[in-house]
């Protein structure tokens, strides 16, 4: 087999990404992958399995996300934490920058909110290209060795462009971009009937079954997202809130929710959120979801209720972030394909060329 050399400084990343939360006093740590009652999310497919042993068998799922494992931790009072581990998501083809195992990084930091969060981003980022360069100029003698990190040039290039991490990054709310980028006001993209009505008038498909999502992301995907990170990354926040079942809805206009996404060149890097602390709106959302996934005729699977428990326990007011560490490492070692920065990515385990 061949190894492509940009996979080895996936080493280097998460080596950068360690010393970094390190420095920031967060704790690293460690939640499982197999898991009962994951994110009911209904646009989410999971790989479902059976554990059998003696005179019993489980059924249980791949988690997509470390998400309500760490956030059962915040409410036992972690405080702020971090981890580096792998997903998995069914249902999603093998493409340029999907695979259906990846590496994920979350943290969350306790008494802060999304906008906390993109300072983070900022943080993180501006450390990791100067992480990464010392390393290539041979000037970082230790993974932790980093007193002399380069403050200069912090210019991330990726596939024949260059992005300014330096200084204050975009900051662009949903409606704010719909209104920019596809001429859709305010009213229009957070009432379904006049939204479907202009997604109709601008040539998609909308019948019968076209939901208020459908719409959404025919739009935010063909419109929105082409435009969003062009020279420096774009924090597109406050989206609508049917499109944010575990964040925090926005005190002023509850049509919308504390939610961000990171945009570089077009690319989706991460999915933030002012996290929900109500239970029994958190429990409301997961009953409505999995209903969903019935109708859908999706697999369903329960409430996770240790979940729901935590967070009646005490969850502290938080702010909490998933990151592709794939994607990551694609922007620092300007890869195109996801499969150029893993040593054993899909298509080729199953012969998918």
């Amino acid at each position: 087999m061949s190894i492509t050399p940009k996979a080895y400084m996936r080493e280097w990343i998460n080596d950068g990404i360690r010393a970094y939360f390190k420095l920031q006093k967060f704790r690293e740590v460690e939640t499982p992958l197999f898991v009962a009652n994951p994110d009911p999310e209904p646009t989410i497919e999971l790989f479902q399995t059976v554990h059998k042993a003696n005179d019993y068998a489980v059924t249980g799922y791949l988690n997509g996300s470390p998400e309500f494992m760490m956030k059962k931790l915040l409410s036992a009072g972690s405080g702020n934490i971090f981890q580096i581990c792998k997903s998995f998501r069914n249902g999603e083809p093998v493409s340029s920058r999907h695979n259906p195992e990846f590496t994920i990084l979350e943290w969350y930091r306790v008494e802060s909110d999304y906008r906390d969060v993109m300072q983070d981003c900022e943080g993180l980022f501006r450390f990791l290209h100067s992480y990464v360069a010392a390393l290539k100029a041979d000037k970082l003698a230790h993974p932790y060795a980093i007193d002399a990190l380069p403050t200069s040039d912090l210019i991330l290039r990726f596939k024949g462009k260059e992005y300014d991490l330096s200084g204050s990054w975009e900051r662009l709310s949903v409606p704010q971009a719909f209104e920019k980028y596809a001429g859709i006001t305010t009213e229009e993209l957070l009432t379904e009937a006049l939204l479907l009505t202009k997604v109709r008038e601008k040539g998609y498909a909308v019948d019968e079954t076209t939901t208020y999502d459908d719409a959404f992301y025919q739009v935010m995907l063909n419109e929105i997202e082409p435009h969003l990170g062009e020279s420096k990354p774009t924090f597109l926040y406050d989206y609508p809130a049917s499109q944010a079942a575990l964040s925090k809805k926005k005190a002023e206009d509850p049509r919308l929710a504390e939610r961000f996404e990171l945009y570089i060149g077009g690319l989706e890097i991460g999915n933030a959120f002012s996290e929900l602390a109500d239970w029994k709106e958190q429990q409301e959302r997961f009953e409505n979801q999995l209903a969903v996934r019935k109708e859908n005729g999706q697999a369903v699977w329960g409430v996770d209720e240790h979940f729901i428990d935590a967070l009646k326990s005490g969850f502290p007011r938080c702010g909490g972030i998933a990151i592709g560490v794939d994607r990551l490492v694609m922007l620092f070692t300007d890869s195109a394909e996801i499969s150029e920065v893993l040593f054993f990515p899909a298509n080729k385990i199953f012969n998918l060329e």
